[in-house]
């Protein structure tokens, strides 16, 4: 199976092209901002590096969150473009569940959180077991409550708040097995997961746990003035 993935959803924009176990071509660039710029001319040098036309794609894979607000509609938007433009299906792959999904391939020997900064002392967290199936499910929680929910698995963790959860980590207690920092998910790995997703069950629609930081202001409810 051929997979076109993209990842705009943290703190990198990439792209890659898999053909069965094969990485055909990718591109990662570290980025907090500015992915909507970046990400049309990756997908046009991925083009050209992997010698491919996107009609011959089976499928699009793209992370769905969560993440940044503005960077999940830059990626999601252009897999969508992409898939109506081509014929082709496109699938969600949470941010969580590809930062966990190398480490759980590669060692199952503990159980793997992946976590994800989202400030004012808060995070995104997953916990999973050693076979992939969820100790602790998505969720938004403070740090103090993230310690309390996996601390006793001694886990590994992995994502952008990993270290940020370690430094935090209570005294008394097993220090995680592993810390592994990571802006964003490998993008390998995004495509690998797009491979095995059900099309009916992992729609590209954003993965929010939480409202935005900033909202519109609510409409007035005072009553107009009277003209004289």
């Amino acid at each position: 199976m051929r997979i076109l993935a993209i990842d705009t959803a943290l703190d990198a924009c990439s792209v890659a092209l898999l053909d069965g176990d094969m990485v055909a071509a990718e591109d990662t660039q570290l980025m907090a901002r500015g992915h909507a710029e970046a990400l049309m001319p990756m997908l046009a040098r991925l083009r050209d590096n992997a010698a491919f036309y996107f009609s011959v794609i089976d499928r699009i894979a793209v992370t769905v969150g969560p993440g940044s607000f503005t960077g999940l509609r830059v990626g999601i938007s252009a897999a969508r473009g992409i898939g109506l433009a081509t014929g082709k299906p496109v699938v969600g792959i949470t941010t969580l569940e590809a930062l966990a999904a190398p480490l759980i391939a590669g060692d199952a020997s503990s159980p793997v959180v992946s976590v994800i900064d989202a400030r004012h002392n808060h995070v995104y967290l997953q916990a999973f077991g050693t076979d992939g199936d969820d100790l602790v499910s998505p969720r938004v929680t403070s740090i103090a409550e993230a310690l309390e929910l996996v601390a006793p698995l001694r886990p590994r963790l992995v994502g952008n708040a990993a270290a940020m959860l370690a430094a935090a980590w209570p005294s008394g207690t097993p220090t995680p097995a592993a810390v592994d920092q990571q802006p964003a998910p490998l993008i390998e790995w995004v495509g690998r997961l797009g491979q095995l997703a059900e099309v009916a069950t992992a729609p590209p629609k954003p993965f929010y746990l939480k409202a935005p930081d900033a909202l519109p202001p609510a409409p007035s409810l005072a009553a107009p003035i009277a003209q004289p």
